[in-house]
């Protein structure tokens, strides 16, 4: 087991813990592996009842994946990177058919990756601290770890609102869109561990530690970005937003503006095409765009932009998305590297 991720079998059960809080807990290829094997061995022991993954450290649950580690391999013309996202995305998929009770106990930071481990499991615990977001457009990635699957199935066109500008969301957005299912503070996650060490049903254990925080933010928008999200194309997104004329829509068409454009028409497309796929559908699609970005102009000038340089001036190119072309190539299949 990769030394970041802790495991434990506490009664009835399986508790795993992101143990990496210096690097806010992003999945490393070990922690993937590690975390991969641990949910088949549990899936396969009788005497565990349900799974629960939470994150050390007070900043983050997990932050995503090891993206500089990704950038740096398909830099070197390494398949690291996407070895470590086949792996990645087959763990994201076995979360989503786990047999057991799956539970993510979150706090903090969960973006890209970290979404990963928790938005398809069956019960996701969240506290007051939640910082939510699927970011990849600002770093010329696409929303991947199966999140087409669960933001094209967002109430409102939420999803395509959160997957294009890369927003941030706190506890009570992520609870009006259906992203988190329950509202628990963190103080309270060692109690309902131990209830569920002892056998305790999921609504059983956390009884009574359940808080009703009021509606976020978005709540005020909602039938705004229904509207103007709905639109057939990312250009008809643009053109409704610069029509509405009020400060949500001038701030949001500024900011998705800001975003790589060839990112933002993969993401648009992938969104849309998500809505008639299942997860592992939706894994497959992504897994053909991920390959491909990764060797992509605006994947290392985003990195680099973000990570590195940290100037957060990305030069795009190209840098309009009237020059972006046609996408499909990065739809296509990818013959025998298919990642099903």
């Amino acid at each position: 087991m990769d030394s970041h991720v802790k495991v434990e079998k506490r009664g009835a059960l399986g508790l795993l813990t992101l143990n990496r809080p210096q690097a806010l807990n992003a999945l490393t290829h070990g922690m993937i592996l590690s975390l991969l094997t641990q949910l088949e061995a549990w899936a396969a022991d009788a005497s565990i009842k349900a799974v629960a993954i939470r994150g050390e450290g007070e900043r983050a649950f997990c932050a995503g994946g090891d993206i500089r580690a990704v950038q740096q391999a398909a830099a070197a013309g390494k398949d690291d990177g996407a070895d470590l996202l086949r792996d990645e995305y087959r763990m994201n998929a076995l979360i989503g058919s786990y047999p057991k009770p799956y539970i993510a106990m979150i706090h903090g930071i969960c973006m890209g990756g970290g979404a990963g481990v928790s938005v398809h499991g069956s019960h996701r615990l969240a506290d007051a601290s939640l910082d939510f977001a699927m970011p990849e457009t600002g770093i010329g990635f696409i929303p991947d770890v199966g999140s087409s699957h669960f933001l094209s199935r967002l109430p409102d066109e939420i999803g395509m609102y959160l997957g294009l500008t890369g927003t941030r969301i706190g506890l009570a957005d992520a609870l009006d869109a259906g992203l988190m299912t329950h509202a628990i503070d963190r103080q309270d996650f060692d109690t309902v561990i131990a209830r569920f060490s002892g056998g305790q049903p999921v609504d059983e254990a956390i009884s009574g530690l359940v808080r009703k925080p009021p509606h976020g933010p978005l709540q005020a928008h909602r039938r705004r970005i229904a509207a103007i999200f709905s639109a057939a194309s990312l250009e008809g997104v643009l053109e409704r937003l610069d029509r509405d004329g009020g400060d949500f829509a001038r701030d949001t068409a500024q900011l998705i503006r800001t975003r790589s454009p060839t990112s933002l028409k993969l993401v648009f497309r992938e969104l849309r095409e998500a809505r008639a796929l299942d997860l592992r559908q939706s894994l497959a699609m992504e897994y053909r765009l991920a390959v491909r970005a990764l060797n992509s102009h605006d994947f290392r000038e985003g990195v680099r932009a973000a990570l590195i340089d940290k100037d957060r001036n990305p030069k795009w190119q190209p840098s309009s998305l009237a020059a972006v072309g046609d996408t499909g190539g990065f739809f296509a299949s990818l013959g025998a590297k298919e990642l099903f």
